[in-house]
């Protein structure tokens, strides 16, 4: 199913060195007056839990990650920019955002390793060393590669640095529904200077979100399902790569079980790895995290938060909620809803699309609709 030659020729060109690039930068205070009041009110959680705004004014705020100092990066996916966004006294709410760099393509991904952030364009992976030391006089960013897919559908790339110290990235395929060659429809993974490129796991429409057990380091991911087979299918997945090379059956078979009506006739549903978890159809899965906090009860701790950004075809409305899927070993057993209200009667003011968790075990969400960045918190 996979065109040898295509694979052979993608990988040889993977292997050119990086390069150094120029980016427009500005590291400069960006305020976020004007911004609409957020009807946080409305967000319904469990018992306990409270959200609070803890940046605003963040335009299409999506994929984040952590320095070692505390500030948050942002990327995004329309407007070019990433940004810091800095609390400097503490309190549990940004007080400065500051971009960073401006004028990319769909910088959606952002990963840190070590002082220096990672982030992913369509087309290339840029590092910017010691960033939290020089925050209003961004350095020049390293290319780390050049050469990905440069399609911008589905070429808003997550990236994440793995337990094995691998850079891991998100090349979605390049459509609704399609059967092209790799690295399309793929996770792949490569050394943190770029080299050694290798495909992780295949078979996969668009994944904009993973992260690794905590325990065992396996690679868990959500994966958005096609459009155009109805408003109840195929489910968003949950998966679960217990090793390099396992396929999941995109574009051939979905949910499982799902046999595509154009492409279902090459391949047989029973070749592939099944979703660990059936997710609503067409919620729009994108960034998830493990919970291995101290401050939520115990019941949480190991178990899967998903942001679901929201559907976007669908005649009724669906997802635009966290959900949360709970763990039994690596069998996932209940899959309910955590934290909704950003859709109100079919009108969404909100879209959450990443979540981190932070050192006291709260919980961030970012919002790329209302350009905010929440903070879930626990208080018996």
């Amino acid at each position: 199913m996979v065109n040898r030659a295509s694979l052979l020729l993608f990988f040889r060109r993977m292997l050119r060195p990086a390069m150094l690039v120029a980016v427009v930068l500005c590291g400069m205070p960006v305020s976020g007056a004007g911004a609409r009041a957020l009807p946080l009110d409305q967000i319904k959680l469990p018992d306990g839990f409270r959200i609070d705004v803890y940046a605003e004014g963040l335009s299409g705020a999506r994929s984040m990650a952590r320095g070692p100092k505390g500030t948050i990066f942002v990327g995004s996916r329309n407007n070019g920019q990433v940004r810091a966004v800095i609390d400097h006294d503490g309190d549990q709410r940004a007080d400065e955002v500051v971009v960073i760099a401006q004028g990319l393509a769909m910088p959606n991904g952002v990963a840190m390793r070590g002082g220096a952030l990672y982030v992913a364009e369509v087309g290339r992976v840029l590092r910017f060393d010691d960033i939290e030391d020089h925050l209003y006089a961004p350095p020049v960013a390293a290319v780390v590669r050049n050469d990905l897919p440069r399609e911008a559908h589905h070429g808003w790339r997550y990236i994440g640095f793995g337990p094995d110290d691998r850079l891991y990235i998100s090349v979605g395929a390049p459509c609704n529904i399609c059967d092209e060659p790799l690295p399309f429809a793929s996770i792949i993974s490569m050394r943190a200077d770029g080299t050694d490129p290798q495909v992780y796991a295949r078979g996969i429409r668009n994944s904009v979100g993973f992260a690794w057990h905590p325990d065992n380091g396996d690679l868990w991911f959500t994966d958005n399902g096609r459009d155009h087979l109805g408003d109840h299918a195929p489910p968003d997945e949950l998966n679960h790569a217990s090793g390099p090379g396992q396929h999941f059956g995109y574009p051939y078979c979905h949910g499982g079980n799902i046999a595509d009506p154009e492409f279902g006739d090459r391949a047989d549903c029973d070749e592939f790895r099944p979703p660990a978890a059936r997710l609503g159809a067409h919620v729009a899965s994108l960034g998830m995290q493990f919970y291995a906090g101290d401050m939520f009860p115990p019941r949480y701790r190991g178990n899967i938060f998903i942001a679901e950004h929201g559907s976007w075809n669908r005649s009724e409305k669906a997802g635009y909620r966290i959900s949360l899927v709970r763990l039994d070993g690596n069998r996932a057993v209940q899959y309910e809803t955590f934290a909704e209200g950003w859709l109100q009667d079919d009108d969404a003011w909100g879209r959450p699309v990443d979540l981190l968790v932070l050192p006291d075990g709260s919980l961030l969400v970012s919002d790329d609709a209302a350009g905010a960045i929440y903070r879930i918190s626990y208080r018996e």
